[in-house]
């Protein structure tokens, strides 16, 4: 249980470092999911953050009908309810948009790389407990932003301004989070979790690899991504 609330206190930590950042256009409305779904997301480190991890897989931050609902990464509303269990409510941003609504586990919509990427650890494990007996999921980045028209806008395309202290407080937090998990991998899902990885953890003593990211926007994603995902897995030698 130390270990869970660790990682419970590094992310208040995280959650409360970003808060008050600002960003300019064409970003004009950022969602923190560490601040009005904090009760989920701390459930799930409380729930599945105990104890060593082999494998941590790490994304880049909260998609709009994933962790921007439920505080959950890679969030998607049925693997979150029903395979990971974790229930209750969920508060809604200061300052919303009004094309991305924070409706919690009333949300209609799919995310399509959480749906992928708990599916088929669901796939491969008995049960969640199973999985994270040596894996755990995280995101590099908490902050959800989005442009006027709605449309996601991801924390890589932010001037070297704004990135500079929202970097700062989000690799604090990934090296942390290593140390406190004693992972001896890290996954990136997709390149710029990979990079951001490689960049942090220079040095440490863990290793890096990357999976292909799960997400609809990739056309080798769409050509059947948990085989691909599980095939380099394989060949890094964490998955028979």
């Amino acid at each position: 249980m130390q270990t869970s609330m660790n990682l419970i206190q590094a992310a208040e930590k995280l959650r409360d470092d970003v808060e008050g950042l600002q960003f300019g256009t064409p970003v004009t409305h950022v969602y923190n999911p560490l601040v009005y779904a904090w009760e989920l997301h701390r459930q799930y480190l409380e729930r599945y953050g105990g104890g060593t991890k082999e494998v941590v897989f790490l994304g880049m931050n909260p998609g709009p009908f994933g962790m921007g609902q439920v505080g959950v990464p890679f969030g998607e509303i049925t693997a979150v309810y029903e395979w990971l269990r974790i229930r209750g409510d969920v508060g809604r941003p200061s300052q919303p948009h009004p094309k991305r609504p924070v409706q919690g586990f009333a949300c209609p919509r799919s995310e399509v790389s959480g749906k992928r990427l708990w599916g088929l650890f669901a796939e491969r494990f008995d049960d969640a407990d199973h999985f994270f007996r040596d894996h755990f999921v995280m995101n590099y980045c908490p902050l959800m932003f989005m442009e006027e028209s709605g449309r996601n806008y991801t924390p890589d395309k932010l001037p070297a301004s704004e990135r500079e202290e929202l970097y700062a407080a989000c690799d604090t937090h990934l090296r942390a989070a290593v140390d406190i998990l004693g992972a001896k991998w890290i996954i990136g899902v997709g390149a710029f979790a990979e990079k951001c990885a490689i960049r942090v953890l220079d040095g440490l003593d863990v290793k890096i690899g990357r999976i292909l990211h799960p997400s609809p926007a990739s056309p080798a994603a769409n050509r059947g991504w948990p085989k691909a995902a599980s095939r380099q897995l394989e060949a890094l030698g964490l998955w028979k």
